[in-house]
């Protein structure tokens, strides 16, 4: 066969082919898009690295700035450390690592409730900013969260790419209560302590009293009038802290210092109006 045959040929066959295909061509274009796209989303789910980081939430509305009622035990004993939300596929989102509560002290049924969870993110290399389940993320944002036995909204607290260091610091504090109810200091026992859901935070070391009287005068004259015994108490009790700026913290918002409240219940009492008179 010559050149010049094999080149009529070849450009028929050609000629041929852009008559089959010219009509067709926007066909071609849409199903080579769709192509593209799913060659991207399956390397996306099934080959790119996942991202994840780390993240402390608080257990509410979502928004840090709304007052919403706080959650009942009820709703604590449902979050179980190690839950998982999975996308469609099945890949993890998100996994609950641990799980922290504190009473209330307005309400002992009611609590804080503090998580600590790894989150699968994508970053904007541009800003630097996450996004999880397609919303950005960061400090003081709210995040929705599904996990098999719980649906729950909560406010970002802390977010980090390596896991948290759990640097506990444990002090021993004097706590003090003035005109205290003779009933207090006998429902207080050394021993009774308070556990987050991780760890003891809080036990009981020691206890002393010391019997007083509310003097006053009766109306009319000057006569002295003696109240019903009341007692100053006082107590020792071991503490978990942790710190940051040089501030020591409890229960993940409670700045400890000579002088303040703190918040705290066991399971035999709840502490009211008791002050912090010295940390060791």
């Amino acid at each position: 066969m010559s050149v010049r045959r094999v080149y009529n040929v070849s450009t028929m066959v050609l000629k041929k082919l852009m008559k089959y295909f010219h009509p067709h061509y926007l066909l071609y274009v849409f199903f080579a898009l769709i192509f593209f796209v799913v060659a991207v989303s399956l390397y996306k789910t099934f080959f790119k690295k996942d991202k994840y980081i780390y993240a402390k939430v608080k257990v509410g509305q979502g928004l840090w700035w709304v007052s919403t009622p706080k959650p009942p035990i009820w709703f604590v004993k449902a979050l179980k450390k190690g839950d998982v939300e999975r996308d469609l596929v099945g890949k993890p989102v998100a996994q609950l690592l641990s799980v922290r509560y504190y009473p209330w002290i307005s309400n002992t049924s009611q609590y804080d409730i503090y998580l600590t969870l790894k989150l699968k993110v994508s970053e904007n290399k541009k800003t630097g900013q996450y996004s999880f389940n397609r919303s950005t993320i960061g400090i003081g944002s709210p995040i929705d969260l599904e996990f098999p036995n719980s649906q729950l909204s909560g406010t970002i607290t802390q977010l980090q790419k390596d896991p948290f260091q759990i640097r506990p610091v444990f002090k021993t504090v004097t706590l003090e209560k003035k005109w205290a109810f003779p009933w207090e200091y006998e429902a207080i026992q050394a021993g009774d302590s308070y556990f987050d859901g991780e760890d003891k935070v809080f036990e009981i070391v020691d206890k002393k009293q010391e019997n007083v009287y509310d003097v006053y005068s009766s109306i009319g004259n000057n006569y002295p009038i003696e109240s019903d015994l009341r007692k100053h108490i006082t107590l020792r009790a071991k503490i978990q802290l942790s710190q940051a700026d040089n501030q020591l913290i409890f229960g993940e918002e409670q700045i400890i210092k000579p002088g303040k409240p703190i918040t705290i219940a066991t399971s035999n009492f709840i502490f009211q109006d008791y002050l912090i008179e010295a940390i060791e």
